[in-house]
C-alpha cells in the first residue's frame, strides 16, 4: 500500500509539472472566498453588463459587471451572511428576472468560492420581473436541443470512463478530474497566447498522453503488477482525485476563468430553437468524436482486441494479444476524450477547479444508466442523461435539475439492474 501512495503522489506531481510547463506556475489561494456565477438566458445566450453588488453588515461593499461570457466575480474578505443585490436597469431590452426574490438575497458563504444561480427570463418589460408562462411546445423542444447537446458532452467523459472499467474493471472517482486537466491545459496554452482554435486539439493530445498514458504508467500499471485488489484501486483513484483538485486550485486559482476567444457570443435562431454558433460547432465535433471512437472499437484491430480484453483478460493474453498495450491505448483514447469534455464544458461555462467533480455524478448516472462496459450504453445513457435533466427544469429549479439524473439512475436500477444496453463484463 505504501508504494501504492508513492505512485498516487507520482501521477499527481507529474500533472503539477505537466501543467507548470504549459502556463507557467502561478500560484493561489486554493481558499479565494468570492461568490461568482454565469447570466445566460433561456435559450443560453450570455448576459454582459449586468450589475451586481454585494454588502455585509460589517461594512464591506463590492460590485461586479457581467462581462461578455456573462460571468462575474465578486472577491470577499471573509466567510459570512451577505446581501446581494441585481441591479435590473443594466438589463439588456426584453430580459428579466425570472424571481422577484433575486432582487435582494441574503447569501450564507461558509468561505471559498460561492457559486451564484440567478434564472433570467425573457419577454417584457426590461428591468422587471419574469412571469411564469407555463409550459409551451417552443420551451419544450429548446430543452431537448439543450439536453441532445448536454448529453454529448457527458458521453465523452461517459464513454472513457466506461472504457477504462470495461478492460481494467477500475471504478475511477479520478475521472472528473481529466476532464478538469483538459480544460485548464487548454486555458494555458490559450493564455500564454495560442488562439482557443489551436489551443484545444494540442491540449487534448498533451492530455491523452501525458495524463492519460502517464496516468496508465506511473501509477496504474504498477498497482495492477502488484494485484491490488479493485476496491483499494478506487480509494487510490478517489485520493488522486483530491490531490489533483486542489492542486489545480493552487496553480490557476479557485475563481472562474474564461478562454480568450469566442467567450461571449450572441445566439441565432434555427427554427424553432435558439443556440449560440460555438455551442452547434461543439455538439457537431463531439458527435464526431464519438462516431470515430464507436468506428475505431468496432473496425480496428486495436479495438477489436480491446473487446476481447474486456470479455477476458486472460483469455485474450493467451491468444497473444498484449493486453497492458491495449490498456494503455484505452487510457490514451479516454483521456483524450475527457480533454475534450472539459475543455466543451470551458467553452460553453467557465473553467474552475472543481468542474470534474461537479460533473462526476452525471458522468456515473450516464454510464450506469446505459450499462457499465458497453460504448453504446455509455452514449445513450449520457444522451437520455442530458435529456432528462434539462427537461426536469420545466418542473423543479434549476439548481436542482442534477438530482432528477440520479433519481433516474436508481429507477433504472430498480427495474432494469445492468442497465438499458448493459451486458456483463463487455465494451461495444
Amino acid at each position: 500500500m505504501l508504494k501504492s501512495l508513492k505512485n498516487a503522489i507520482g501521477i499527481a506531481i507529474l500533472a503539477l509539472v505537466a501543467l507548470m510547463t504549459v502556463g507557467g506556475f502561478s500560484p493561489a489561494h486554493a481558499a479565494d472566498t468570492n461568490i461568482n456565477g454565469v447570466l445566460t438566458t433561456p435559450a443560453g445566450v450570455t448576459v454582459e453588463g449586468v450589475v451586481i453588488s454585494v454588502t455585509s453588515e460589517d461594512g464591506f461593499s463590492g460590485t461586479a459587471t457581467t462581462g461578455p461570457d456573462g460571468s462575474f466575480v465578486i472577491d470577499l474578505p471573509a466567510g459570512g451572511t451577505y446581501t446581494v443585490e441585481i441591479d435590473t436597469a443594466t438589463f439588456p431590452e426584453g430580459i428579466t428576472l425570472a424571481r422577484e426574490d433575486d432582487l435582494s438575497r441574503s447569501l450564507l458563504v461558509l468561505g471559498g468560492p460561492k457559486k451564484l444561480l440567478i434564472p433570467l427570463a425573457e419577454g417584457g418589460d426590461s428591468g422587471g420581473i419574469g412571469t411564469t408562462t407555463g409550459i409551451t411546445a417552443d420551451l419544450v423542444i429548446q430543452l431537448f436541443f439543450d439536453g441532445i447537446l448536454y448529453g454529448l458532452l457527458i458521453a465523452l467523459g461517459a464513454v472513457g470512463l466506461n472504457l477504462v472499467f470495461g478492460t481494467t474493471g477500475l471504478t475511477n472517482f479520478s475521472h472528473g478530474e481529466l476532464l478538469t486537466l483538459g480544460a485548464f491545459t487548454a486555458l494555458a496554452f490559450n493564455q500564454a497566447g495560442l488562439n482557443i482554435i489551436f489551443a484545444a486539439p494540442i491540449a487534448i493530445v498533451f492530455a491523452a498522453f501525458a495524463f492519460g498514458w502517464g496516468q496508465n504508467k506511473i501509477l496504474w500499471r504498477p498497482l495492477r503488477k502488484r494485484k491490488t485488489g479493485l476496491i483499494a484501486a478506487m480509494i487510490v483513484s478517489i485520493g488522486l482525485a483530491i490531490v489533483l483538485r486542489y492542486s489545480i486550485a493552487l496553480i490557476f486559482g479557485s475563481g472562474p476563468q474564461t478562454y480568450l476567444q469566442f467567450a461571449g457570443q450572441e445566439g441565432i435562431e434555427i427554427g424553432p430553437f435558439n443556440t449560440t454558433p460555438k455551442a452547434l460547432i461543439l455538439g457537431a465535433l463531439a458527435a464526431v468524436a464519438l462516431a470515430i471512437t464507436v468506428i475505431w472499437l468496432q473496425r480496428s484491430r486495436i479495438g477489436k482486441a480491446t473487446r476481447a480484453v474486456s470479455d477476458n483478460p486472460a483469455l485474450a493474453s493467451a491468444t497473444g494479444i498484449d493486453v497492458e498495450r491495449v490498456i494503455a491505448v484505452v487510457w490514451i483514447v479516454g483521456a483524450g476524450l475527457a480533454a475534450f469534455a472539459g475543455i466543451y464544458l470551458g467553452m460553453t461555462q467557465n473553467s474552475i477547479w472543481n468542474m470534474g467533480q461537479r460533473i462526476l455524478l452525471v458522468l456515473f448516472a450516464a454510464v450506469i444508466l446505459g450499462g457499465l462496459g458497453t460504448i453504446y450504453g455509455a452514449i445513450v445513457g449520457a444522451l437520455v442523461v442530458g435529456v432528462f435533466i434539462n427537461m426536469t427544469t420545466l418542473f423543479i429549479p434549476t439548481e436542482m435539475k442534477t438530482v432528477g439524473a440520479l433519481f433516474l439512475m436508481i429507477i433504472i436500477l430498480l427495474v432494469r439492474p445492468q442497465g438499458l444496453l448493459g451486458r456483463k463484463e463487455r465494451v461495444g
